[in-house]
């Protein structure tokens, strides 16, 4: 591991504009930097390097990050690779901390794994093109019945495993490699009988998995025989270096051609993604043949927001994998489908198709997920309520799916209109499912939100006094907890070190706004519920204390920090409102503007008192759910009865003093 003085000395000589300038074309303008982000395709510039604060950040696609984690993004490289990429260029010698036997033995054995894996994508490879059996078997499978050239076999690194039952473990054995390894990496199996080593893989075409950095981790093997009783494909365990819901087959391969398109196409196995990228659509990936799982869809949401899922025409097939589509969504991507005409799938449409003919069958047939599920399911109601409302049912479960509030609104009204029913009642049902699944209230807190934020427009317009830059001062009642965490700790980054004034009875007191955040929260013992939010909190009161009230938080704290999640966070708190530019307007019109002091005075109180509100009302939820227990006896309900009564109290005095801050 690097030790965090090495840590700190990269960070300090990394010259982000040095970095991020050898991947795009930087533009001066004002004391930063723009261009046209490497990340998603756009015309107009929204990707702005900071060399003063050490920072990216894109207000088109949310992406931003520091020196080290613009390498991790582009290049797919993990957080110490990254650190050392830095490190090579300005030439400072990596320090790591001394590993301990069991770090050593996990490394090894990892290393040990990766190594046999690619000796045996070699030994299959070699076999494939060397061997007679290789040759007239696995190659004129490729070749004839496949229509692969030799080039993209050699890409893909496709091979075959020899025929005869023990060949391939007892070459691999002959070239030093250990039994223990064979065993892990699901490449030699052992018969029960007599632990004799068999090859699992024998007589089968190879396909090797590559994990985001090329390295094999596990390999696919189809067999060639028409036997039904034999398994199609057999395919490596899981190991150390290999999980299947964690990898993406054809990634490595396509990752640069999704980032420049904006787009990955999934399809469903391995020589439908080859095809593809032989015929010239080359950000095409598979699930491996398995349902598409939460990690997979979340690596692949770091080359692009948007994906479509290419179908055949097999109507069991698609609905087995509609369970896909609502994990997507669940992500927050932006999916669409396109289904193939009947009898073909990608692998023979793409044999059969040039790429142009390809593409334009994609652009005309793609179909936002919910259109194709209304058409896909309604089609099989003929008129019976009971099934329609079962459909519209599941299509309000993928809606509920849908993390983004606008998005959903607008989902939501294009099933009420595709449905033909009142859109009030999905809105009502989607709020529901969100309740129940996991006790989100964003859908009423949205609703509530956009009333008042439609009657702060309202005065808006009247006084013709804009909102202060970047800070929510309409925080109400009804915001979620998350909404009021992000307030809390944005109040702390950008003015943490600030002073401002509070009317107590006749007197003005001085406040900190650190100082009243931490004494507040401390005071009933309240932790946020958002624990990368923690992770800052904490961080920010360490610095705090270091320095002494009044002393300012440097931003590097949080974006040069080890955990990328505290550096996206940070980033989105400290840019957020960085693009808005105060209209002339108001200087005009001699309108008052709302000084940094006025906004804290009114905002930070307010948000401390509905945050320990919130907290309050969901303790008292506890001690009721504690209540139910019938294990209780007497003396533990009397006492849970009096901390409710305490709650309560502390409750009515909230809700006092948050009236009156409103007000």
């Amino acid at each position: 591991m690097i030790d965090r003085t090495t840590v700190d000395k990269i960070y300090a000589a990394a010259n982000i504009v040095e970095i991020i300038g050898d991947y795009v074309t930087l533009k001066r303008k004002g004391v930063n930097y723009m261009a046209c982000c490497p990340f998603h395709n756009e015309k107009t510039p929204s990707f702005v390097v900071s060399p003063s604060k050490g920072l990216y950040k894109c207000f088109g696609c949310g992406k931003g990050g520091n020196a080290v984690t613009f390498l991790m993004e582009h290049e797919s490289i993990t957080y110490p690779e990254a650190l050392k990429m830095v490190a090579k260029r300005y030439n400072i010698p990596v320090e790591e901390r001394e590993e301990t036997e069991e770090d050593i033995r996990r490394n090894n054995d990892r290393e040990s794994m990766f190594a046999v894996n690619s000796w045996a994508a070699d030994y299959f490879m070699n076999y494939l093109h060397n061997e007679d059996e290789g040759r007239s078997v696995g190659l004129g499978y490729f070749r004839q019945k496949r229509q692969l050239t030799d080039a993209t076999i050699r890409k893909f690194g496709l091979g075959f495993c020899p025929s005869y039952g023990d060949r391939m473990t007892r070459d691999a054995l002959a070239a030093g490699y250990k039994e223990e390894f064979l065993l892990r990496t699901g490449l030699s199996k052992s018969r029960e009988r007599d632990g004799h080593l068999y090859d699992p893989f024998r007589d089968r075409v190879i396909f090797p998995v590559h994990n985001i950095s090329g390295r094999v981790v596990a390999f696919g093997a189809r067999t060639l025989r028409s036997d039904k009783q034999v398994a199609k494909y057999l395919n490596s365990p899981e190991s150390e270096i290999y999980s299947k819901r964690n990898e993406i087959y054809g990634l490595y391969f396509a990752k640069r051609a999704i980032q420049q398109q904006d787009c990955a196409i999934m399809v469903e196995g391995y020589l439908d993604v080859i095809s593809m990228h032989q015929v010239g659509i080359e950000n095409v990936v598979a699930s491996s043949g398995t349902s598409l799982t939460q990690q997979q869809i979340r690596l692949l949401s770091r080359f692009s927001r948007n994906m479509t899922v290419i179908y055949d025409s097999d109507p069991a097939g698609i609905k087995a994998s509609l369970r896909g589509i609502d994990l997507i969504l669940q992500e927050g991507l932006n999916v669409r489908v396109v289904l193939l005409p009947d009898g073909e799938d990608p692998d023979s449409f793409a044999r059969t198709h040039t790429a142009d003919e390809v593409r334009q069958y994609i652009a005309d047939h793609e179909q936002d997920f919910l259109n194709f599920k209304a058409r896909l399911l309604l089609d099989e109601t003929k008129g019976d309520p009971a099934r329609k409302a079962m459909v519209i049912n599941d299509m309000v479960q993928s809606i509920a799916q849908i993390p983004d509030a606008i998005q959903r609104a607008v989902y939501i009204k294009e099933c009420a209109r595709t449905t033909d029913t009142q859109e009030q009642v999905l809105i009502a049902e989607v709020a529901r499912k969100r309740l129940t699944s996991s006790g989100d209230r964003e859908t009423d807190d949205f609703l509530r939100r956009q009333s008042s934020q439609i009657r702060a427009e309202r005065q808006e317009e009247q006084s013709e006094q804009p909102a202060s830059v970047g800070i929510n001062t309409n925080i109400e009642a009804g915001s979620s907890v998350q909404a009021l965490e992000r307030e809390l700790l944005k109040f702390l980054i950008r003015y943490g070190h600030r002073d401002f004034e509070i009317k107590e009875g006749h007197n003005m007191v001085a406040c900190n706004v650190a100082e009243l955040i931490f004494s507040e929260l401390d005071a009933d013992k309240m932790r946020f519920e958002n624990e990368v939010y923690n992770r800052m909190f904490d961080l920010y009161r360490e610095e705090w204390e270091a320095r002494g009230v009044g002393e300012m938080v440097p931003m590097q704290c949080f974006i040069q920090h080890t955990d990328p999640a505290v550096i996206d966070a940070a980033i989105d708190l400290s840019t957020e409102g960085e693009n808005y530019v105060m209209s002339q307007l108001w200087k005009r019109k001699d309108v008052h503007i709302e000084s940094d002091e006025e906004m804290l005075a009114a905002g930070v109180p307010k948000a401390i008192t509905i945050f320990k509100s919130k907290a309050v009302e969901r303790m008292i939820r506890e001690q009721q759910k504690r209540l139910s227990n019938d294990a209780l006896n007497d003396e533990e309900q009397d006492e849970v009865m009096r901390e409710i009564s305490r709650l309560n109290q502390a409750r009515v005095k909230l809700a006092a003093k948050t009236q009156r801050l409103i007000l």
